[in-house]
């Protein structure tokens, strides 16, 4: 498996290896001792989400012992897949990465405890698979607005480069904190 950094400490964009010919390809998606030299503690779920074109997911985690590390993947569609560093330790703290990820390139993207992540699905019937490590957990689930100026996710681009006029969100996600909200909520 083929690992790239991103501009963002711990995140990595994963390239699994694909073995193919006339019939089609066979591909290792999951290595758990490649993984785990990542930090990826093991699957404790596995879900899909499916979204039309233009669905904007995000900007969600979970917090304190219920954070969960993910790896991600498109099965049919494409999306950019954004992720925030919120590790206040990090030297990539408050940052963000975007990333096309779409069924036809293999690719992946793990995304270690402590960050935001999101995504703007770029086709109808768009499938999303999660590699989780810890369990859901609701009310420990929180988020960061998608569009917060102090993040500067340049998502006006995006929308322009994949002709979307408007995002279609959640009502949660259209209500989430900004960054310094949040930092404000956890130093009391």
């Amino acid at each position: 498996m083929n690992k790239i950094a991103t501009n963002l400490q711990d995140c990595f964009i994963l390239e699994p290896a694909r073995f193919g010919d006339e019939r089609g390809y066979y591909s290792p998606v999951y290595i758990a001792p490649e993984l785990a030299e990542l930090g990826f503690q093991g699957i404790a779920q596995i879900s899909r989400s499916k979204s039309s074109r233009g669905i904007l997911r995000g900007m969600h985690f979970q917090k304190g012992d219920y954070a969960q590390a993910k790896i991600v993947e498109v099965l049919q569609g494409a999306v950019i897949d954004v992720v925030i560093d919120l590790r206040p330790d990090s030297s990539s703290y408050r940052k963000f990465t975007s990333v096309y990820l779409d069924a036809e390139d293999n690719r992946q993207l793990y995304i270690p405890r402590g960050f935001a992540h999101g995504f703007l699905s770029l086709e109808d019937d768009t499938i999303f698979q999660y590699f989780v490590d810890n369990a859901y957990a609701p009310d420990q689930e929180d988020g960061i607005a998608w569009d917060d100026p102090e993040i500067g996710i340049n998502w006006q681009e995006i929308f322009s480069e994949y002709g979307i006029e408007e995002p279609m969100l959640s009502e949660k996600d259209q209500h989430r904190h900004t960054i310094t909200e949040y930092e404000q909520e956890q130093s009391k």
